[in-house]
């Protein structure tokens, strides 16, 4: 008789052991062992324990390939799920091999696992090993299937309830109950004060300030006191929550004419707005040249974008153009807005040169127009709609062997669940999104624009940032850390994909691959041949740069935007979901009763407040980036590589740290201590 070490561990979030009877079959090259039960003296199989059996067979099973676990009932106990996260077994030859389970475990259910080293198609000879592969994928695309949202948008999971998503990607019990908490306590305090059904108008914006007893950060207090200046207004655009939208403006767009006349207040005397845009050589400084110190933010894209009728009248939602000049003191001012596209008499150029109140006004319009740009196509387009396309591709296409998928699957924690359910409470037709400006129509019809200008470069940072013109603006920390990290990703994803894929040709072979980035290229971006996203793989070098842009997509990016909205929106004024009035046709009529009359009322206030909250959050059971509890590697080098990858990540962690002690306003949204591992929220 031969032995084999079997050591099983359990899960370590809530609820995840089980009283039920465990058994084991191993199955290897020269056949597989009895059907053993996992029993020792004591409890079996309880949360975080790790308990070690002994598998006997008259002879070695050979090469060993696969763990069978199954479940049955203990007497007459209830059913309780079983989370299993790894099986470790040690063979008479001396192996000791992983098998990664980190899933849950029904009754009656037969879950096979797969060991070893990750593996790609074409390295699997064994016919057993082939097959495994195939039904994987078969009972993945049957647990995994694509719908239609809206036209021109990507596809999404089929799932409706949460009940239909299988439950290793579901929240931990402890999440759920903390989201849970989390939005029942702050709607609670509204209730309590009165104030979440309330209809009535703000009579004074200081009252805002007691809305929640608890429920505020040190930049939401900093944002309430600062928001009317012009610099914190521009500073916004750089590393507010929308760092995507401002652009280095070389020429002014024919519909938006500003003059010198206007602006020349504004800018270093004897200077004009054609000087300020050139490029200008710097003979002091050999090595570059002066960008210019224009800049434009132009929302051209919600022209036209249907809104929701409230009274009889459509809510206004205004496709703003906002000027900005980067003055001597490295200051990025707003020197002129226009509410709407085409210029006129009654769409008037605004100045900071106007009443207060028009200013004011005209500033509160371009961040209505930049919150609506924001949360529609740069937030659920392009980070969450986007990365539930990447998770439903790898569970489709590519099998928990393939190195792909272990090194991906880290990065798609909870998608899936928050994604149904912004879909189920945010952006249903009762949702807070939906109830904003636009309405479920018009939030579908600004996807679907947003999407079709989507790109491949727009969403690798370098490439985004040098399009935009703003590799030299300074103060601008989204790009500081964001292109930092970049690089830190890159230099692990490069090592990585370089280690298993050692030619050109291994990635022209292997189908699955194929397969993963055809799904994402149909159902991601629609077959656009236009984005630059590819449909296949030829070289490493592209394998490498696209895990780059879903890693950094997934985790810095969604960080930047989602971590700060309560920052910067929970001073509602700042970030004002819906506007109650059409913009001002003329100037010199505004007063500070006019701007409480276009804000948002008390009710849609506080639940605005409250969302942000719960969306900004950051859970106890969060996984920072870099941090991988669950082993799906075993192998050395991925090992080693991991450990770089976190000391990196640390080192740009401290940095970051370090130069936000000196700002007045840190920026810590891409600190990666602080940054989800995934599109979690």
């Amino acid at each position: 008789m031969v032995e084999y070490k079997v050591k099983v561990t359990t899960g370590d979030a809530l609820f995840s052991g089980s009283s039920d009877y465990i058994y084991v079959t191993l199955i290897g090259t020269e056949g597989k062992s009895e059907r053993t039960n996992l029993d020792n003296y004591g409890l079996d199989f309880m949360t975080r324990m790790t308990g070690t059996y002994t598998v006997t067979n008259p002879s070695s099973l050979g090469r060993l390939l696969l763990v069978k676990l199954e479940k049955e009932q203990y007497l007459f106990l209830p059913e309780n799920e079983w989370f299993c996260s790894k099986v470790i077994v040690t063979t008479p030859e001396g192996d000791v091999i992983l098998f990664p389970c980190y899933r849950w475990v029904s009754r009656g259910e037969v879950v096979e696992l797969r060991g070893g080293k990750a593996r790609k198609i074409f390295e699997d000879e064994l016919p057993l090993l082939v097959d495994h592969r195939k039904k994987e994928l078969a009972i993945h695309k049957k647990l995994f299937q694509w719908i239609v949202y809206a036209e021109g948008v990507p596809h999404i999971n089929n799932a409706t309830e949460l009940s239909a998503v299988p439950s290793e990607v579901q929240f931990s019990f402890s999440k759920m109950s903390e989201f849970i908490y989390t939005k029942a306590a702050a709607i609670a305090e509204l209730k309590l004060k009165c104030l979440v059904d309330s209809t009535e108008q703000w009579k004074d914006l200081n009252d805002l300030k007691t809305v929640f007893w608890n429920n505020r950060t040190p930049i939401s207090e900093y944002v309430s006191e600062h928001w009317k200046e012009d610099d914190f207004f521009g500073s916004q655009f750089l590393n507010g929550t929308n760092p995507n939208v401002i652009q280095r403006c070389t020429a002014l767009p024919s519909n938006f004419p500003v003059t010198d006349k206007m602006v020349q207040p504004f800018l270093k005397d004897g200077s004009s707005l054609a000087t300020e845009m050139k490029h200008e050589l710097l003979l002091n400084y050999p090595q570059g040249t002066d960008e210019g110190n224009i800049f434009l933010c132009d929302y051209k894209r919600l022209e036209g974008v249907p809104t929701r009728v409230v009274n009889g009248k459509p809510l206004s939602l205004t496709a703003a153009l906002c000027l900005f000049y980067k003055n001597p003191e490295d200051k990025l001012l707003p020197i002129a807005i226009q509410l709407e596209q085409q210029p006129s008499q009654q769409n008037p150029i605004f100045l900071p040169s106007d009443s207060k109140h028009d200013w004011l006004l005209a500033k509160i319009y371009v961040r209505n127009a930049d919150f609506s740009e924001f949360q529609i196509s740069y937030h659920l387009l392009g980070t969450h709609l986007l990365a539930e396309a990447f998770t439903m591709a790898t569970f489709r296409s590519l099998p928990v062997m393939h190195p792909l998928h272990k090194l991906l699957i880290p990065h798609f924690r909870y998608t899936l669940q928050i994604n149904l359910l912004a879909r189920k409470r945010l952006i249903s037709p009762d949702g807070p999104l939906a109830n904003g400006a636009m309405g479920l129509e018009g939030l579908k019809e600004l996807l679907k624009r947003a999407h079709s200008e989507i790109t491949y470069s727009s969403l690798c940072l370098p490439e985004n940032i040098v399009a935009r013109g703003l590799e030299s603006i300074p103060n601008f920390y989204y790009r500081e850390d964001g292109l930092k990290l970049w690089n830190i990703i890159n230099s692990f994803v490069q090592g990585m994909v370089e280690h298993f894929y050692s030619s050109d040709s291994e990635v022209s072979r292997d189908s699955e691959l194929q397969d993963w980035i055809n799904e994402i290229f149909i159902h991601g971006f629609l077959g656009n041949k236009k984005s630059g996203i590819p449909k296949r793989f030829n070289k490493v070098k592209e394998v490498v740069k696209f895990i780059t842009m879903i890693i950094f997509t997934v985790s810095a990016q969604h960080c930047a935007l989602n971590m700060g909205q309560f920052d910067y929106g929970g001073w509602v004024p700042n970030n004002p979901l819906l506007l109650r009035k059409a913009p001002p046709t003329t100037k010199g009529r505004s007063s500070m009763n006019t701007i409480l009359e276009v804000l948002p009322n008390i009710g849609t206030t506080v639940n605005n407040m409250a969302s942000t909250w719960l969306l900004s959050k950051r859970y106890s059971d969060t996984i920072p980036l870099g941090t991988y509890p669950d082993q799906h590697f075993d192998e050395a080098v991925p090992m080693q590589m991991i450990k770089q990858f976190q000391a990196q990540l640390s080192y740009l962690s401290q940095s970051i740290i370090k130069r936000n002690a000196t700002l007045t306003l840190p920026y810590n949204y891409l600190n990666p201590a602080e940054m989800e591992n995934s599109v979690s929220i």
